[in-house]
């Protein structure tokens, strides 16, 4: 499966990048492993995170509190938020909402 990510998504994936970076070098470096093995773990098994929206799953990031917000078909995961789960909860529906008219 393709991995996607909303350009929004992606800007906050490098807005959290460099703030843990920015708190201790290589920590943001770090994160990323994090991340990246979550994306391994949703692209293996879609289905296998808590959906918190119809068509919209989260899959938690080990060891920081970030939580990669997605939505999937047969052929592509697309990454709607990579959000941080101590702040505004849901910020991002109205990306998914957009996304679907």
């Amino acid at each position: 499966m393709n991995v996607f990510f909303l350009s929004i998504a992606r800007q906050e994936l490098d807005d959290a990048f460099v703030w843990y970076e920015s708190q201790s070098g290589g920590l943001g470096y770090e994160f990323l492993d994090e991340v990246d093995r979550v994306i391994r773990r949703v692209n293996s098994f879609p289905d296998s995170c808590l959906e918190i929206e119809p068509g919209l799953r989260r899959a938690l990031v080990n060891r920081f509190p970030y939580g990669l917000i997605y939505g999937h078909d047969s052929d592509s995961i697309v990454v709607v938020a990579v959000a941080h789960l101590h702040r505004e909860p849901r910020y991002w529906i109205s990306r998914f909402c957009d996304d679907r008219t």
